[in-house]
């Protein structure tokens, strides 16, 4: 696993090498669907190329983005309710063409117990997640529609490393959780302001 961007949070190499052994590594494309809510977890993603975004679905269908996976981390909500036989609560989605390490769950809870480093690991994603979702929750509470939706823009430029986004107004509606009707106007609204520049299925970040 040299070269791997795991290597950013784990030292151990013999912990890498074990990842290597037990993983699985799948190419999953733009769109295409990890795992899907309400479903029994078989195995944790390591995301080690690309991006993967997690997301919430509401009792009416509306979805809300939660936060990214990058290179070299791994989804701790899949963790956490795989070790506990949980159906998934969440919807893990590639935000981009992307490289994942599919860990069985079983073998993933059997490294707690021979690599301190996993548990660290784990633990340190952990508090990266927490911090995500308390910035979602203070933009949920406390900002106006026009700002979280800038910040979800440059959130998804980031992570996909472009100012171009190739997407629809009907994809943003559903990550913030409202229509699609308010998202036009608002964009157009920041097109008017030099902000972004939109084309047919694309928002370019100025």
């Amino acid at each position: 696993m040299a070269s791997s961007p795991i290597q950013k949070f784990i030292a151990s190499p013999k912990m890498l090498e074990r990842l290597s052994q037990l993983g699985e590594s799948r190419t999953f494309q733009k769109n295409e669907v990890l795992l899907n809510e309400h479903a029994f977890i078989r195995s944790i993603p390591i995301v080690t190329k690309g991006t993967i975004k997690i997301i919430q679905t509401d009792d009416d269908y509306r979805e809300i983005l939660l936060y990214y996976i990058h290179p070299g981390e791994t989804c701790v909500m899949s963790f956490f309710e795989g070790i506990h036989s949980e159906k998934s609560k969440i919807k893990a989605v590639a935000e981009e063409k992307s490289e994942v390490l599919l860990i069985p769950i079983e073998k993933a809870a059997q490294l707690v117990k021979e690599f301190p480093e996993w548990i660290e690991y784990i633990f340190f994603i952990y508090h990266r997640r927490f911090e995500n979702l308390l910035e979602i929750v203070n933009e949920l509470s406390f900002q106006k529609m026009d700002t979280r939706l800038l910040q979800l823009l440059k959130r998804k430029s980031e992570a996909i490393g472009s100012k171009e986004l190739i997407i629809t107004h009907e994809q943003v509606a559903n990550e913030m959780g409202t229509s699609r009707v308010v998202i036009s106007r608002l964009l157009k609204q920041m097109e008017y302001e030099r902000l972004i520049k939109l084309g047919r299925n694309k928002i370019v970040l100025m």
